[in-house]
């Protein structure tokens, strides 16, 4: 295992689930920003050392954009709107549904749920409603595209090439993502990725700060207009499901 390295990426959860401080909008120049940071960190006045530091970074960094990339990230800035409903099912039973309608361009979201529709602009302050909703917003998204919150979030992280997922039990590649004790609506967050040998997840597991924890699938996976959806997520008894209905890319 990697020791944990910082990489500049951005930034949602289940019913107990995670969910982080929406960012992604505005993290391209950051990331940029946070590359430059890091190369000139890593410019030592000892050759041999700075050669091993450098190369690690950057095969570290690498694993998690190769990841987003895996599931269609460069295709995300066509995208004028996106919509889905996130359902979760326990047991037989809905117990959430939330459709939304994405305008990532316009930093526009708008929420339909129990019959009522209510739409917000995402931006530095949010009221109270906004911030509830965004809170929801920020939950449904992170199980939608995960993927891409390694190229939008920041965050800490160890990569293996070799571990044992959780529900399968097979031999997977390991993606650990460690989220910051003092930002997000959840903070201190932990993502344990379990990847087959195209990085696609196959498995996770979240973890919270206090320990809570839950392992799902990721299966079914469609690409729409480039995008890729894992559409299904099981616990190992199947007795949770948390999926996606009604996607549709524009």
């Amino acid at each position: 295992m990697q020791t944990p390295m910082k990489v500049c990426e951005l930034p949602p959860t289940a019913i107990g689930g995670p969910i982080k401080n929406n960012k992604y909008l505005h993290m391209k120049r950051f990331l940029s920003l946070c590359t430059v940071l890091l190369l000139l960190a890593g410019c030592k006045n000892e050759p041999n050392k700075t050669d091993v530091s450098e190369t690690s970074a950057s095969n570290e960094e690498s694993i998690t954009t190769k990841i987003a990339y895996a599931n269609g990230f460069e295709n995300f800035e066509k995208v004028n709107q996106l919509n889905f409903t996130f359902n979760v099912k326990v047991n037989d039973t809905v117990r959430s549904q939330r459709s939304w309608k994405w305008y990532p361009k316009e930093n526009k979201i708008e929420l339909t749920e129990k019959g009522e529709t209510f739409s917000y602009v995402k931006k530095d302050t949010l009221n109270e409603q906004a911030k509830a909703a965004d809170q929801k917003f920020i939950n449904d998204t992170y199980w939608l595209l995960f993927p891409y919150q390694l190229v939008w979030s920041e965050f800490e992280f160890e990569y293996n090439q070799t571990v044992t997922a959780p529900i399968s039990q097979q031999k997977m590649q390991g993606l650990t993502v460690n989220y910051s004790s003092d930002e997000g609506y959840t903070p201190g967050d932990t993502y344990h990725l379990y990847l087959s040998n195209d990085l696609m997840v196959k498995e996770w597991t979240y973890e919270s700060e206090s320990g809570r924890t839950l392992s799902t699938t990721w299966e079914d996976y469609e690409t729409f207009k480039g995008i890729t959806i894992s559409k299904m997520h099981k616990s190992p008894d199947g007795s949770f499901q948390l999926y996606f209905t009604d996607i549709e890319v524009k």
